[in-house]
């Protein structure tokens, strides 16, 4: 099928012409794909289409994954020196590409650019670097003599064919994060990209070639989770799957992968609780909050989205958030005044509009609860949202709604407050805000969440790992932790002496 290929804006997609040969990556070279259907990107600001391409069927997963399982004895059996000085070029490719990666980021998500500029394309570089350097630290345990005569030690290997699914929502980042630690470890990896946002995944993996790592080694295939998600999942020759996604998409990928006993990871839903103790900096709180609620338009799986103030400070917390959601600049994701952008689609729009006009009738919208007018009716957009009055067990609570909505309930007494944080099912991320080294302590302990940030939320960095408890998944992205989930472990062990080898036969068998 002929691919129309892009019509957008070329100072939008300055890469467009990158990928004018088809939306599928397999073996270091684009093709078209051959389900006969086709799939169209639009930029969730303005509505116009951007790029049309052929989505990937179940003979273009085949064909990836031999791809990936032609290339990977040569890439397993290259040294670390050499995983790691093609990760080194790799991240310089990256980094001269830098522009054109943040405004196709911008242009398929409706990310502000200076948000792609500052945080996805920085941070992706930054991770490209960091596996690049934990390449040549893998390590194995320390021989030793364990039993009798005996030597052990431990070999950390590579899987083998990793198929792993990224989401929509931070499509560059995911891909690196799925990416670069499974390459890093010696794997070859097949990845599929949310079918809405497929553009930068791709120039990674042409970048990838392009800075020297092999072909094969990296493959993209571009197609629904329903054809060539669960292909991939179901697949015999691939020997670990890692899924970013909802809980409930979540359980399908394990239903699938249980079937094969494949390795497995998942990083899935969050309901990051956001707690504010009556010795907190108010000003300090409020503006975390906002910046929490609303970065990637609240379609981030650690944003806060579960206010917690003691009562203390509850009802100044709630005016003054509410004033600062209502400065947010919304607006053209390429103007540099725009705070925040489109959701990724009028569909994700519609899903958190229902949020919000359902909880009326039990809550109250402090500020927000709509789409803008005007120039921005035609895209995505919806109003950063602050809603108080929910009950714990309401709907808005206790469900992840993925977008630029927040909201907020008083607690009294602070095991009250460690309750509510870890009443829902999830485990992703949370944070807790106070001037007592006790509080911090406490909180950081006794909520169940991957990752715990003090008098902060969202930031994340390369050395650490991100990943959830309960209904959150299991597995972590990022940091030598990941980089550990993408090996196999293996006991090695020596008989020193040929008495040994007797005497356990002898053992074992008797005299013969």
């Amino acid at each position: 099928m002929h691919n129309p290929g892009s019509t957008a804006n070329p100072e939008r997609f300055p890469a467009q012409d990158r990928l004018a040969d088809g939306a599928q990556f397999i073996a270091g070279r684009l093709t078209k794909g051959t389900s006969g259907r086709t799939h169209t990107v639009v930029d969730p600001a303005t509505g116009e289409e951007v790029y049309t391409y052929d989505l990937a069927g179940a003979d273009d997963v085949d064909a990836a994954v031999a791809a990936a399982h032609a290339a990977f004895p040569g890439w397993a059996g290259a040294t670390p020196g050499e995983r790691s000085d093609a990760l080194h070029r790799f991240a310089a490719v990256l980094a001269e590409r830098a522009e054109e990666f943040a405004r196709a980021e911008s242009l398929q998500c409706g990310k502000p650019l200076k948000l792609t500029r500052e945080f996805d394309v920085p941070g992706t570089i930054d991770n490209t670097a960091f596996f690049a350097g934990a390449a040549r630290h893998l390590q194995g345990q320390a021989a030793g003599e364990y039993s009798g005569d005996h030597t052990s030690y431990v070999r950390r290997e590579p899987i083998g064919v990793v198929g792993s699914i990224a989401p929509w929502n931070y499509p560059l980042q995911m891909a690196a994060w799925k990416i670069l630690p499974a390459v890093a470890a010696g794997n070859t990896i097949v990845l599929k990209p949310a079918e809405l946002t497929p553009l930068t995944s791709l120039l990674f993996a042409q970048a990838a070639t392009d800075a020297g790592i092999p072909d094969g080694v990296i493959n993209i295939v571009t197609g629904t989770g329903r054809e060539a998600g669960e292909r991939l999942v179901g697949h015999p020759d691939v020997a670990m799957t890692s899924f970013t996604g909802s809980t409930a998409v979540g359980k399908r990928v394990a239903e699938l992968a249980t079937a094969t006993v494949k390795r497995l990871h998942l990083e899935l839903g969050g309901k990051a609780p956001f707690v504010v103790f009556d010795d907190a900096d108010l000003e300090a709180a409020a503006n975390g909050a906002v910046a929490g609620a609303l970065i990637n338009t609240g379609q981030d799986c650690t944003a806060a989205t579960r206010a917690y103030v003691q009562r203390p400070l509850y009802e100044a917390f709630v005016k003054r958030t509410a004033a600062l959601m209502e400065t947010v600049r919304l607006g053209d994701p390429f103007a540099p005044g725009t705070d925040l952008g489109p959701l990724v689609s009028h569909a994700q729009r519609d899903r958190v509009a229902g949020f919000v006009d359902r909880a009326r009738g039990y809550a109250r919208v402090v500020t927000g609860g709509e789409a803008p007018g005007g120039d921005l009716g035609k895209g995505a957009y919806y109003r950063p949202t602050l809603v108080t009055g929910a009950a714990q067990d309401s709907e808005i609570v206790q469900s992840e709604i993925f977008g630029p909505v927040l909201v907020v309930l008083p607690f009294d007494s602070d095991d009250e407050g460690i309750r509510l944080a870890n009443d829902t099912p999830y485990g992703l991320a949370a944070s807790a805000w106070t001037g007592g080294v006790y509080r911090a302590g406490r909180a950081t302990r006794e909520i169940k969440a991957g990752c715990v940030w003090i008098n902060d939320h969202i930031p994340i960095i390369s050395e650490m790992p991100h990943g959830g408890y309960k209904a959150s998944g299991f597995g972590k992205d990022m940091s030598a932790y990941s980089f550990e989930e993408y090996t196999q472990v293996k006991h090695v062990m020596f008989d020193n002496t040929a008495v040994a080898r007797k005497d356990w036969h002898r053992t074992v068998f008797g005299d013969r």
